[in-house]
């Protein structure tokens, strides 16, 4: 694994085409509509995402370039490209969808500070591109960001809108720790690794 640096900005919309496309299907996106219907607009919210997460050298990738995961260490947080980010999105997401998105944020936000009051890591993504899924990369990224939180003695934190992303977490050793359904039923999953 190696922190994504110093590619070229057509690498770069490589990388967000293969993360947005293994976005696509996730619940988070279900206020974009059906999964036909959303595919453009998911495609370009991950690529401004995806963007924030190089700039703000959080993004990690394996040596085959073909899994990837951000990483975000609580005690060096980076805001220009958290704020870019926020500009991008207003502008990509249609405000009528917008507006039911970001309730949908509100609804499912994490209340539960037990892990968050210290240094911790978080997880921001984990993404194994479609050739090569099924074959323990995601363990592998898993791994990785354990090795990271095991070096600094911190907390390793997920979430996720997914019931079998949070049972795959479970499975590689991770604690629900906390959930909530939103009012459009789908359910956001707080995950917890300790060293």
């Amino acid at each position: 694994m190696k922190l994504v640096q110093n590619i070229s900005k057509e690498r770069l919309n490589e990388i967000s085409e293969i993360i947005g496309q293994a976005f696509v299907t996730n619940n988070l996106f279900t206020e974009f509509g059906t999964i036909e219907e959303r595919r453009e607009l998911v495609l370009k919210y991950m690529k401004a995402y995806v963007t924030s997460v190089y700039e703000s050298k959080a993004l990690y990738q394996s040596d085959d370039n073909q899994a990837f995961i951000g990483l975000s260490f609580s005690d060096k947080k980076v805001i220009i490209p958290q704020l870019k980010l926020l500009f991008s999105l207003v502008k990509i997401i249609p405000f009528k969808i917008n507006k039911r998105f970001l309730k949908f944020i509100k609804e499912i936000k994490n209340e539960d500070t037990t892990y968050t009051k210290t240094t911790y890591i978080e997880v921001l993504m984990v993404c194994v591109s479609k050739q090569i899924q099924g074959k323990g990369r995601a363990r592998e990224l898993v791994d990785f960001a354990k090795k990271m939180a095991k070096s600094r003695n911190v907390p390793l934190l997920f979430d996720t809108d997914m019931k079998e992303y949070s049972d795959m977490y479970q499975h590689f050793g991770c604690e629900l720790y906390h959930k909530k359904t939103s009012s459009n039923n789908i359910t956001r999953y707080n995950l917890v690794w300790n060293p």
